[in-house]
């Protein structure tokens, strides 16, 4: 067991998590060289400080970095949920937080595109020569691949792993301080457009790289970042305004019947893929640490029905905030969230 101590306020870093697994993977490399253990004989898992693993996790990892023909061209990346204190948090919380992992879940389903996020492993030979996690950067998670892909010229990919690594979900001692925290958590998970200018810049001096890959994979990137910041938008607030401004002579024009039926039929696919989100989180879900009378429990699922509403204060603004930071040059510190677990019942 090696135990490393990153000290504070080395020139060049910033205070990211980035820089401290980065710190200790070096002493590491120094450990594996000194010893004679090939770097290709070792894997890397990076996990932050309230992941719980699966018990069959690191089996599914070597497993999967056996039969992976590209292990050291590949990183290998479980299925992160929030089931840690899911049952501890409020009810906003939990709904908000079940989404997040139903996405995760989702994304698994398209090796393709899909990129590394927050706890993952890949071949420690990849790592050393991908140049390590960024060590001024908070999206280090996701910045990893870029840097791997771009390294070895497109020829790195991410393998889902169909098991999972749980964490907590952000806390406070207040239901107040609960959505504050909320709120920072995912306006800096919302930062990770900053690899968008990034990797571009890495797309347009890297000529190994197809111009197909570096299109969909780009289009994928800022797509996705969009889609985080003004879909709640879009259902929540603009899919109403031509009601609003019926009364004006709006409806009069072929626009105001063109948007009703374009935000209906958006509105109706929406329902129905939250529809199908809630069945499978409910399904996937643990226990409840204690039982509840039947009113209850209907109140429990009858919070799905508030997530247009909290999807548009804890997801979209806070996107449409990290966004406007970087594009106005404002640079955001690494936050560390406020979490906690408490096994005596639900806090709602």
């Amino acid at each position: 067991m090696l135990f490393v101590l990153h000290k504070d306020g080395v020139p060049g870093e910033s205070r990211v998590k980035g820089a401290n697994v980065t710190y200790a993977a070096k002493k590491a490399a120094g450990y594996l060289t000194e010893k004679g253990i090939s770097f290709e004989n070792v894997i890397a898992s990076c996990f932050d400080s309230d992941t719980v693993i699966n018990p069959e996790y690191f089996a599914c990892l070597t497993y999967n970095f056996m039969i992976c023909p590209d292990r050291y061209r590949s990183s290998f990346q479980p299925i992160p949920v929030y089931h840690n204190n899911i049952w501890d948090v409020p009810g906003f919380a939990r709904v908000l937080e079940a989404g997040s992992s139903f996405f995760q879940l989702i994304e698994a389903t398209n090796p393709e595109k899909l990129v590394t996020f927050s706890s993952h492993s890949m071949s420690f030979k990849a790592l050393v020569d991908a140049g390590y996690w960024p060590v001024d950067m908070i999206s280090d998670d996701s910045a990893i691949f870029w840097k791997a892909y771009i390294r070895f010229d497109g020829k790195y990919r991410v393998i889902p792993m169909y098991t999972t690594v749980s964490m907590d979900i952000v806390a406070g001692n207040s239901w107040w301080k609960t959505v504050i925290n909320e709120y920072k958590q995912k306006r800096r998970w919302a930062w990770g457009v900053e690899n968008f200018p990034i990797v571009m810049r890495g797309f347009m001096t890297n000529r190994g790289i197809s111009f197909y890959n570096k299109f969909r994979l780009s289009l994928k990137l800022i797509e996705g970042h969009i889609a985080w910041a003004t879909w709640a938008f879009l259902l929540t607030i603009i899919g109403w305004l031509p009601m609003v401004f019926a009364n004006l002579g709006f409806n009069r024009t072929v626009l105001y019947y063109s948007a009703q039926r374009i935000t209906g039929t958006i509105f109706n696919l929406s329902s129905f893929s939250l529809l199908v989100c809630i069945i499978l989180s409910l399904r996937l879900l643990p226990k409840r640490p204690v039982k509840h009378p039947i009113l209850k429990r209907l109140g429990l699922t009858a919070q799905w029905v508030t997530i247009p509403i909290i999807a548009f204060f804890l997801s979209a603004i806070p996107a449409l905030d990290a966004q406007t930071r970087l594009m106005l040059g404002k640079r955001m510190e690494f936050w560390v969230a406020d979490k906690k677990r408490n096994q005596n019942g639900i806090n709602d």
